[in-house]
């Protein structure tokens, strides 16, 4: 984990609400792996005070080198409106790679992909580590989902690995006209995968959960929360535990990433 100022290289509109931020960082994310995130200072003054977390979506690559990474958001509240309004130059005090990874089980060799909304972000750098790293993009899936047309994202990062994508939408505007979970269930009596990895609302997640459970595939999920440091002292980003009885996980510190048999996203916390 490393503190450090990193510059703005660009901060550009995606779609509608949606934002790519590139940060040139002095050091320390040439091992960041895929489901990593940061903590970024949105301003230089108190307003937005907490830091705000971010998965990693790309690690940005010169001359084989890493010197930074890309950011890939929503702006949805004060914090990311602010942070839509940085330029480039501008620097900013950014916290990590923190948290644990998205792990490719030993001998697998058939994977799922599932994204749903902004939950696409960690996604596009763990498809592209599985390829740089043997996997064959005819054999990783992978299955977005939004609401609409404008809340898919990342489709063309995909396509461009190779990776055969399978879109869906609430309203039908793009793809097909059902819930992300839908064809996931179908694909699985058809292509049985060695392990799925998922990223989301907690809504989809549980779903996601919930079907491989019954199917008895292995999965991995990357859970979305609220987060104010990232380093386990607020206790504010508690994940409900199923494989103990008395206790929560944290997101910052035992996850984001987490084997989907160890936590439970139906439970409300007390």
């Amino acid at each position: 984990m490393f503190q450090q100022k990193a510059k703005i290289l660009w901060n550009e509109a995606a779609g509608p609400a949606i934002y790519r931020i590139g940060l040139r960082c002095p050091s320390g994310f040439r091992r960041a792996k895929p489901g990593q995130f940061v903590m970024l200072r949105i301003s230089d003054g108190v307003d937005p005070l907490l830091r705000r977390p971010f998965s990693i979506y790309k690690p940005i690559v010169k001359n084989n080198r890493t010197i930074g990474i890309e950011l890939l958001y929503k702006v949805v509240g004060k914090g990311t409106s602010v942070l839509a309004g940085r330029t480039q130059g501008d620097t900013m005090d950014i916290l990590g790679p923190l948290g644990s990874a998205f792990r490719l089980p030993p001998g697998a060799s058939s994977v799922f992909i599932v994204a749903g909304g902004i939950g696409v972000a960690p996604m596009v750098f763990l498809a592209q580590y599985l390829i740089n790293n043997g996997l064959d993009a005819a054999d990783c899936l992978v299955f977005l989902g939004g609401r609409t047309r404008e809340e898919l994202l990342c489709g063309d990062d995909f396509a461009s690995m190779g990776l055969s994508v399978h879109k869906t939408t609430d309203d039908g505007s793009a793809g097909d006209q059902c819930l992300v979970t839908h064809p996931v269930e179908i694909a699985l009596a058809e292509n049985r995968p060695d392990i799925v990895f998922a990223c989301g609302p907690a809504e989809m997640l549980s779903c996601v959960i919930g079907i491989l459970d019954a199917h008895e595939v292995a999965c991995q999920v990357s859970v979305e929360t609220m987060m104010a440091c990232g380093m386990g002292a607020c206790l504010g980003c508690a994940v409900t535990a199923r494989d103990r009885s008395d206790t929560y996980y944290h997101a910052c510190l035992d996850g984001p990433v987490f084997d989907s048999d160890r936590i439970r996203l139906d439970l409300p916390h007390e």
